[in-house]
């Protein structure tokens, strides 16, 4: 059960769109909504988190990030792709 409440307020046109994208997932307003704030915030946190490398570790790393990236068609045929929005 959940015991710690989340108020906040919105726009209607805020709401009507977190609505629609609710029901398209068969959640309610609020599942939908701490759902995805929890997947963000995660998200964020991960993107925080600190790792240490030593030297040669680093320098092996360095490496790998700037190494030439090998061919990948079926990500090159995916990023062609226009998104559905800009159609």
């Amino acid at each position: 059960m959940r015991a710690a409440a989340i108020n906040l307020r919105a726009l209607p046109e805020q709401r009507d769109l977190i609505d629609q994208a609710a029901r398209l997932l068969g959640k309610n307003r609020s599942d939908f909504m701490l759902e995805v704030a929890c997947e963000r915030a995660q998200s964020v946190l991960l993107d925080q988190t600190f790792f240490g490398l030593d030297a040669e570790r680093f320098q092996r790393f360095t490496e790998l990030l700037d190494a030439p990236q090998a061919s990948n068609p079926g990500l090159e045929k995916l990023m062609a792709l226009k998104p559905v929005w800009e159609k």
